[in-house]
């Protein structure tokens, strides 16, 4: 479902509904479950551009989770019936504005929960986009592509109290920073590859 379709539209989505094990117990409509806390699933793709620069943006302040706060992956909630990988490309299609988008690619799955009852099952993905974007403006205020020194910058001041921090007001989607350190900690563990 389009975000162009609005915040209401939105709310009337239906959701898979989810166990800790991504078992599917039911469905709701997406307001429903964001109302009740209910787990459901959602597809994070880190966006990389030619350079290998990330896609970086503000969300929206209409959105119904996270609104105004900024995120270093697209994506969203998986509707009802439809796999993680048909959302990550659906939902990468429609953020950046383009079509034709390489399939992501999968690179892991965990269950986000931030212990005040917002939880849901995370697949997280990769993608490079060489199309100029076009990022739909009811769901994206800002975006820019940021190298991964500059992003860790703007993450690492959004972790300190300083006056650069009051002065640029970047402050991350807390699930998305969840997705970013477990890919940071995944590339960490990696073997270097034979240049």
């Amino acid at each position: 479902m389009s975000a162009a379709d609005g915040p209401a539209r939105a709310a009337d989505e239906i959701l898979d509904i989810v166990d800790e094990d991504d078992r599917m117990t039911g469905r709701s409509p997406r307001g429903e479950a964001y109302a009740r806390k209910l787990r459901h699933r959602c597809a994070f793709v880190l966006v990389r551009d030619a350079e290998g620069r990330i896609f970086v943006h503000r969300r929206t302040a209409t959105k119904l989770v996270f609104p105004s706060l900024y995120d270093m992956f697209v994506g969203g909630v998986v509707g009802a019936g439809e796999s993680y990988d048909e959302a990550a490309l659906r939902e990468a299609e429609e953020e950046l504005g383009v079509s034709g988008l390489p399939r992501p690619e999968y690179l892991f799955k965990f269950l986000y929960d931030d212990g005040a009852g917002r939880s849901w099952w995370s697949a997280v993905y990769e993608v490079r986009c060489d199309l100029p974007v076009r990022p739909q403006a009811e769901e994206v205020a800002w975006h820019a592509f940021l190298t991964e020194a500059e992003l860790e910058r703007r993450l690492n001041k959004g972790t300190e109290q300083t006056e650069q921090t009051e002065r640029t007001g970047w402050t991350w989607t807390p699930d998305s920073r969840a997705a970013y350190e477990r890919l940071r900690a995944a590339r960490a563990r990696e073997p270097e590859r034979p240049g």
